[in-house]
């Protein structure tokens, strides 16, 4: 009660405050169009092509330019531990996006961070479905961690500091801030000082680490040989370069003006240094043409870096105004002395280890509050030239520059402090990769479609219970041992392939099994029948999944929905000794010796929640009755290892095994010829299919390297008429396709002579076999449990 008043406070605060927020964006939308163009993403709406289709993504929050430098390395490496999982990287500034789009276009996707609203934090969730928020350094927002957990992600901190300035009024709120720090599972800290400031402010002590500084792993990138200013440099040939790094406005009356403390020493110094090239880099991109009209006034000749063309010249000395972004960490080693920004001016400095791992000279101000420790570290190691005002940068300047042995040596000294606490990125992914593999995403709709259809599944839950006690009350054993496939959820999980490999390896070890389907969508004067092997009949007889049994010649097959009539006749007529029974998790008519439940590691639970406000069948509780669980197409789930993990946490006796689809062939449907699953020899074509998770066709495609150009989903069970086909001719045709492939199951539900309503392009199935982890322990399994029957 506590938590959830506080949480009603804060939007309450929130409420009152939203005309104050719509004033902020209006005032800097007037001043920089961008900000009008963010505010759709700010507002949580999201480009379509950033929704996913399937649980398991990664939300990283970078703030602004020195967080997206700083989480280069950190992306890397979880691209590289969680390599099915995509990485989306959000940012707060104007700046922070446009370093993050050119840093990390090739590692992540790049977007505007959410207001801390509940409605547009929820939109975002909605749109990712991650299973893991990642928010760095002092980004505490509330709604975005209570949302979080809701939606089942896990929660980590990085690189967690509390600046000095923030100290205080974090600590005097926490009361406030101990409830929101309650959600996050784990937060590591810059440092034993951070760790104690993070849990001052209310962090749970158990929960937070020191992780070390993510800014020491950066790895430096020169500037490649065509880019335009290391052109320039070479053209000029200075006798030495000063980058005056991420210079500042003054904080106060008081303050100086970094960019005109700057131009002030510069005048002085090339009195000394002839020939010297400045670089000067304004922090925000509005303060470019304040630096630019400071430069005019000065009389120094300067080029902005958005001019250069190729063919500039610029007498020296003179200076490079570096008005762009995501260029300047490239450019460092090209400097003989750094001066960092932001340390004169009250701003509490700006990250000194890229011109570090870089190995050049760097000289800072009294102000690096924000970055007390990497400074007390590297004024122990004599690896910082400080100065205490404007003033005492030009002599700063020109003695490193008149030295180059001193120069050398605070290069050096600076680069082996940065290089000595590298290793907080490669520590970070590992807690990351736990703590992904530990959170399965719920899905939960907006209001009020969310309470309408919670309300809708109480109701599914009530009737399925009222099923399953009468069904129990009528239940029937047969005299052959009975294996249940079947899943919790709606929709695919690859039951068809797997019952068909298991009969297939119960048939080898010396079994006659018999199939159990109940022929959805069949239209057939039979009640139920049974089947021999091979045997060709309609579809409308049969329904699509019970052909594919029979076509695979490997057991006979019962059909109907009285599947202990069904069984009956295979024992009679067939003499089948052991009976798989396709989908019966819930059918609790007859008895069965073991259940398997197949868990689908896209999508391992539906969304959480029942029909039809999730895809569940009924409550996970229901899994309790299995006897094994398969985690299939463990190949593309980027869930799979939390499903698995949750299964053993909650069913510590069940065992759980890992399957994959094995594509086969890819086969004609005019002639019958067979392809290998790789070989398919056309560089685009069109799909289409019906089924219950149509994502896990289009990633099998992916991974045979087919470019499905075109790609068309039905309804599961779709039974595709002449008229579709032609139509679907006609649309693929005018894409351009040079073939059209589908799968085996939409194969069975095609009308007569599909490869002719197609014509010229040839038409292709792909065959789906089944590959089972630690197979041989399976079988024994069910061995053993069917022996003792």
């Amino acid at each position: 009660m506590k938590i959830k008043g506080i949480y009603l406070l804060y939007r309450v605060l929130q409420a009152l405050g939203w005309p104050v927020i719509l004033g902020y964006f209006l005032r800097r939308g007037l001043r920089q169009r961008a900000y009008f163009r963010s505010l759709r993403q700010r507002l949580g709406f999201l480009p379509a092509s950033f929704r996913q289709t399937v649980p398991g993504a990664i939300w990283l929050h970078a703030v602004s330019v020195g967080e997206a430098i700083s989480a280069v390395e950190l992306v890397r490496q979880l691209n590289q531990q969680l390599p099915r999982a995509p990485v989306f990287v959000s940012v707060s500034t104007l700046a922070g996006y446009q370093t993050a789009t050119a840093k990390l276009s090739d590692l992540a996707t790049v977007f505007y961070a959410p207001m801390d609203y509940v409605f547009a934090v929820r939109r975002v969730l909605r749109t990712l479905r991650p299973s893991l928020v990642m928010v760095m350094e002092t980004e505490i927002w509330p709604n975005l961690f209570r949302e979080a957990r809701r939606a089942g992600a896990g929660l980590l901190a990085i690189n967690a500091r509390i600046s000095d300035r923030a100290l205080g009024r974090y600590a005097a709120l926490r009361w406030f801030f101990s409830a929101v720090l309650a959600h996050v599972d784990l937060a590591l800290a810059q440092s034993d000082e951070m760790r104690r400031r993070y849990i001052q402010i209310g962090g749970p002590p158990e929960k937070v680490l020191v992780g070390g500084n993510l800014k020491y792993d950066f790895q430096p990138g020169e500037a490649p040989a065509d880019s335009p200013v290391r052109r320039f440099i070479g053209r000029l040939a200075p006798r030495a370069v000063w980058i005056a790094a991420s210079t500042m406005p003054p904080a106060t009356a008081d303050d100086p003006d970094e960019d005109a403390a700057v131009i002030a020493a510069f005048q002085q110094v090339a009195a000394s240094v002839p020939g010297l090239l400045l670089i000067l880099a304004p922090r925000k991109p509005e303060r470019f043409p304040t630096a630019a009209q400071a430069l005019a006034r000065a009389g120094i000749p300067f080029v902005r870096r958005s001019e250069l063309t190729g063919d500039e010249t610029l007498s020296l000395p003179g200076a490079l105004l570096l008005d762009s972004i995501g260029e300047l960490s490239g450019l460092f080693s090209l400097a003989q002395v750094v001066f960092m920004g932001g340390t004169v001016a009250a701003r509490g400095g700006h990250n000194i280890l890229e011109p570090a791992l870089a190995a050049r000279p760097i000289i800072a101000g009294p102000h690096m509050e924000n970055f007390a420790e990497i400074a007390a570290d590297f004024r122990a190691a004599g690896a910082l030239v400080e100065v205490c005002d404007a003033a005492g940068l030009t002599v700063a300047v020109i003695g490193i520059l008149e030295n180059p042995a001193r120069a050398a040596d605070l290069g050096a000294r600076a680069e082996s402090r940065a290089r000595a606490h590298q290793g907080a990125s490669a520590l970070a992914a590992r807690h990351a990769q736990e703590i992904f593999n530990q959170y399965l995403p719920v899905h939960r709709p907006p209001q009020p479609a969310f309470a309408f259809l919670w309300m809708l599944s109480q109701l599914w839950i009530w009737g399925g219970k009222l099923k399953r006690v009468r069904d129990l009350a009528h239940r029937r054993r047969l005299r052959s041992p009975v294996i249940s496939v079947g899943n919790i959820t709606v929709g695919g999980t690859g039951k068809t392939p797997f019952v068909l490999h298991l009969a297939g390896r119960l048939k080898a070890s010396g079994w006659k099994p018999g199939i159990l389907t109940r022929g959805y969508g069949r239209h057939s004067p039979h009640a139920h029948e049974a089947v021999a092997a091979g045997t060709r009949l309609p579809v409308e007889q049969s329904g699509d999944e019970p052909q594919l049994f029979l076509r695979s010649g490997v057991a006979p097959v019962g059909i109907g929905a009285a599947r202990w009539h069904a069984g009956q006749l295979l024992q009679r007529e067939f003499g089948v000794n052991i009976l798989l029974l396709d989908d019966g998790f819930q059918h609790a008519r007859l008895e069965r010796s073991l259940d398997i439940v197949l868990v689908d590691a896209l999508d391992p639970f539906g969304g959480g929640y029942p029909l039809p406000l999730g895809r569940l069948r009924e409550l996970l509780v229901g899994l309790s009755r299995a006897d094994i669980f398969v985690i299939t197409r463990s190949e593309f789930g980027r869930v799979g290892e939390a499903a698995a993990q949750f299964l053993r946490r909650h069913y510590p006796r069940t065992p759980v095994f890992h399957a994959r689809a094995l594509p086969e062939a890819w086969v004609s449907a005019a002639t019958g010829e067979t392809l290998p699953p790789d070989a398919l020899p056309y560089s685009r074509v069109a799909a289409f299919c019906g089924l219950g998770n149509p994502e896990y066709f289009w990633r099998t495609l992916a991974s045979l390297g087919a470019n499905a150009a075109v790609r068309l989903e039905f309804e599961d069970h779709h039974s595709y008429r002449p008229r579709e086909l032609r139509y679907m001719g006609r649309h693929f045709r005018d894409e351009d396709v040079q073939a059209v492939v589908t799968t085996e199951k939409d194969m069975v539900n095609l009308c007569e002579d599909p490869a002719h309503l197609l014509e010229p392009l040839p038409l292709y199935w792909l065959r789906i076999g089944v590959q089972l982890d630690r197979e041989d322990e399976f079988l024994d399994t069910i061995a053993q449990r069917v022996r003792r029957v």
